[in-house]
């Protein structure tokens, strides 16, 4: 089973929309700083994009020979990271929001604190690491060798 090009251009223009929803939501987020509720509604639209984001990724490994073939362990080893950093960066944006909510709410905090701060500063410094390394996952999975069988039996043949 081959993946399409028209396939691939789908999932990747809807993987580029998911990036475009988060850098947006990342940047604007913070101009509504007293408007709790429209906030919310941000935060939990970057949240679920990032769950999206993340399935779809995994659904195109789902599609792949390689997965069908059972060779789980061949692209676990290769997309670990992507993985990895998928998955944290969406523990941070979690983290940062709720954290965000909770400062908010208190009226007579003016000043974030130094933790707060500091959590802020490691979230907007991780989310290039994860653009990159989810796009390169994106970009990497869509390599026709993960669609063909030869290959994949050659080399596992050998070792």
């Amino acid at each position: 089973m081959k993946i399409s090009l028209q396939k691939f251009r789908v999932i990747f223009t809807i993987q580029t929309l998911l990036f475009c929803l988060d850098i947006a939501l990342n940047t604007f987020s913070l101009c509504y700083k007293r408007q709790h509720a429209i906030i919310l509604i941000l935060f939990i639209a970057q949240d679920l994009s990032l769950i999206f984001a993340l399935a779809l990724l995994l659904l195109t490994f789902f599609s792949t020979y390689v997965f069908q073939a059972g060779l789980i362990e061949l692209l676990y080893d290769r997309f670990r990271v992507a993985i990895c950093i998928c998955v944290l960066y969406f523990i941070l944006t979690t983290i940062q929001y709720i954290w965000l909510l909770i400062v908010q709410s208190q009226e007579d905090v003016r000043i974030w604190s130094v933790g707060f701060t500091i959590m802020f500063v490691i979230h907007r410094l991780a989310s290039p690491f994860y653009y990159y390394s989810y796009k390169r996952a994106a970009m990497r999975i869509c390599d026709p060798r993960y669609y063909d069988d030869s290959i994949w039996e050659q080399n596992v043949a050998i070792k």
